[in-house]
């Protein structure tokens, strides 16, 4: 009688877990259709810079909480213009203030990611694995926070990627929220400088192309602003955030074999 009662749990709340995963990729289909990232643009922030400028000004902590939210919402779509978004929280509030509300709302954002995609396909990959991929789930999640500091800080692996990856392998919310809040941080507050000396590219472009920033139409590029050296320094830090897993490995392949049991005199 008991397991008759308890029979209907589990549709109901498998139900759950994936109505969430569909709500939100439905959301973020709706999303791409109707063009809403198309609004993270280098050319429209030189062109609302000003109202956007008034607006922190009156209205300081509600635009912080406003922008922090907009940025979560923005990577748990897993929406391009990540990076954009950090450079205009420099421009909008400093590199410091800018930059926490970047990370906060990075974090939050990738986050929600995670429980959805782990709750639902990270569950049922948990039950049906097969060998090989559990072996590979146990390798991840014994130098977890290696991997994911690694792939946090090469600013190589698309961002939405990574918030999805950790929870095909069942990695533990709290390391996931450590390694992606510790692996963001310097990416964040660089790309967070490059936008507090915003200003000073669009005054530099408005002297050759007078009106520019009101049309929108200054010629500046986001990858101009990110110089190679900032990009290389990135990597160096995400290959020494594996450099654990690679002692690991050659201590493990150094270790003696144990002597057998039997010997000439035993």
């Amino acid at each position: 009688m008991t397991d008759h009662a308890e029979a209907p749990r589990f549709p109901i709340r498998s139900a759950l877990r994936w109505s969430a995963l569909l709500a939100l990729a439905g959301v973020t289909l709706a999303g791409y259709l109707g063009g809403w990232h198309e609004d993270l643009s280098l050319s429209g922030l030189i062109r609302h810079r000003g109202d956007l400028a008034t607006l922190v000004v009156e209205h300081h902590v509600a635009a912080l909480a406003l922008f922090t939210g907009l940025y979560a919402t923005v990577v748990a779509l897993s929406f391009p213009g990540a990076s954009l978004l950090t450079v205009a929280a420099g421009v909008l509030f400093g590199w410091i203030e800018g930059g926490l509300a970047a990370l906060l709302g990075a974090t939050a954002g990738a986050t929600v990611v995670f429980l959805v995609a782990r709750s639902s396909v990270g569950a049922v990959l948990a039950v049906r694995a097969g060998p090989f991929l559990r072996r590979l789930s146990d390798g991840f999640r014994r130098d977890a926070v290696s991997y994911l500091l690694f792939l946090r800080l090469t600013p190589v692996f698309p961002f939405w990627l990574v918030n999805i990856a950790p929870a095909l392998f069942q990695v533990p919310l709290r390391v996931y929220v450590l390694t992606t809040a510790v692996g963001i941080l310097p990416g964040t507050f660089a790309f967070a400088m490059v936008g507090s000396g915003f200003d000073s590219v669009i005054a530099a472009q408005e002297a050759l192309d007078p009106g520019c920033a009101g049309r929108g139409t200054c010629r500046v590029s986001l990858m101009a602003l990110l110089t190679p050296e900032l990009l290389a320094a990135l990597a160096v830090l995400g290959v020494v955030a594996l450099l654990p897993v690679v002692v690991r490995l050659l201590r493990s392949r150094r270790k003696p074999a144990k002597p057998s049991g039997g010997g000439p005199g035993a």
